[in-house]
């Protein structure tokens, strides 16, 4: 036990003191998120929307993430990461507030579009940031430190949130997204001003590429953005699967779903410092990951009984644990060849995307097929996905373009 215990400290070893502030100015930050786990359930179930209403508002979602993640893209590398970062959390806190109040599927559907292009304003300049503080021998393990905050805060925050509903209202979740972007913001401001910072705010290549002449990475971002469009699933329709066919209630799906990120936070860092020493690629890595989320749907159909929910998490969580650290890596190392910003915004868009095809054709093939044939169809997407990466693997090894 004392080995294993011994194991996992050195895990975090070597990391700097700006990743460790990030790290936790993200894991305030995550820890009152918890409305977007519920935000499906709030929708129909408080606003008493349709399905179909709720996955254009999810897509709305997506848009602004989209729109949100290009525009932080640009202005981090035209006025730097700080100043991105600081505004993005402060807006946010007001937006989120604010959204409570809106109570039409136009407005909600405008308020959420407006509030995802702040927040996910964050999500590039975040990564530039982490790309600047990071030692190059510890970029996976920043990487991987920072989704463990991510986490951390996702394990608490839905059972919390799940408390919060049950014996007050959904309302109160909002206020709590709100003030954690707040005190996100004022630790940021207090501990990681520019000042402060052992690396200049702007970071410049010189004659940078541009992202979007990079083929392996365009292929590397559309297997992403499959990817996306299956995992998404678990944060919308996996939980009106939950709630409608296995009757959990909102502190139960919660419980659920903190599972995930508890096993994250014990488990992932010694899990990647383990395969960074492996043979494998991250690419190979990144298709192992993509395998066991793709057979975490499968089991979503294998029977009525309950613990198969407890086991389809279990295979998604392991396949994020590895799929997402090394992913993330692979970006930030072909961000060096151009301009960071714009390599980590398209990283980001891919996700942003995958949220608005996600949401809304989940919602539309439940509402049009049920929840068996959309677990089945989900699966082909990874299975579409997993045959891209191959296909990237193979061509990069043509190319000798070890990345």
């Amino acid at each position: 036990m004392k080995t294993i215990f011994n194991n996992y400290i050195n895990a975090f070893k070597g990391l700097s003191t700006e990743v460790w502030w990030l790290a936790l100015i993200t894991l305030i930050n995550r820890a009152g998120t918890m409305v977007i786990p519920f935000l499906s359930l709030y929708l129909t179930k408080n606003l008493h929307f349709t399905l179909s209403e709720v996955g254009w508002i999810m897509s709305a979602f997506g848009a602004g993430s989209v729109v949100g993640s290009w525009l932080g893209g640009k202005l981090t590398d035209k006025i730097g990461y700080y100043k991105v970062m600081v505004f993005s959390l402060v807006l946010s806190g007001f937006l989120f507030i604010s959204l409570q109040f809106l109570n039409t599927f136009l407005s909600i559907s405008m308020g959420v579009f407006i509030l995802m292009i702040v927040a996910d304003m964050f999500r590039p300049a975040m990564f530039v940031a982490l790309s600047a503080y990071s030692k190059p021998e510890n970029k996976v393990r920043s990487v991987t430190l920072i989704r463990l905050a991510i986490n951390l805060g996702f394990s608490a925050g839905p059972a919390i949130g799940g408390l919060i509903i049950v014996t007050l209202s959904y309302g109160g979740l909002f206020w709590v997204d709100g003030i954690t972007c707040f005190l996100a913001g004022v630790l940021l401001l207090n501990v990681l001003h520019p000042k402060k910072a052992r690396i200049a705010d702007e970071i410049s290549v010189e004659n940078p590429k541009s992202a979007y002449n990079d083929v392996n990475y365009i292929i590397f971002l559309f297997a992403m953005l499959l990817f996306g469009i299956a995992f998404l699933q678990y944060f919308s329709t996996v939980p009106l699967f939950y709630k409608e066919v296995h009757h959990l209630s909102e502190f139960e799906i919660g419980l659920l779903m903190g599972m995930n990120g508890f096993i994250i936070f014990a488990l992932e860092m010694p899990l990647v410092k383990s395969l960074e020493k492996s043979i494998y690629s991250k690419t190979g890595l990144v298709v192992f990951g993509a395998i066991l989320t793709g057979l975490s749907f499968l089991f979503l159909n294998m029977s009525g009984w309950a613990g198969v929910l407890v086991i389809g998490m279990l295979f998604m969580t392991v396949g994020e644990m590895i799929a997402f650290p090394f992913s993330n890596a692979f970006a930030l190392e072909r961000a060096k060849k151009g301009n960071q910003g714009e390599y980590m915004a398209l990283y980001s868009i891919a996700f942003s995307i995958a949220h608005i095809i996600a949401h809304n054709s989940g919602m539309h093939l439940i509402a049009s097929y049920g929840y068996q044939i959309t677990w089945y169809i989900t699966t082909v997407v990874m299975i579409l996905c997993i045959g891209i990466l191959y296909y990237l693997k193979w061509r990069m090894v043509q190319q000798k373009d070890k990345q």
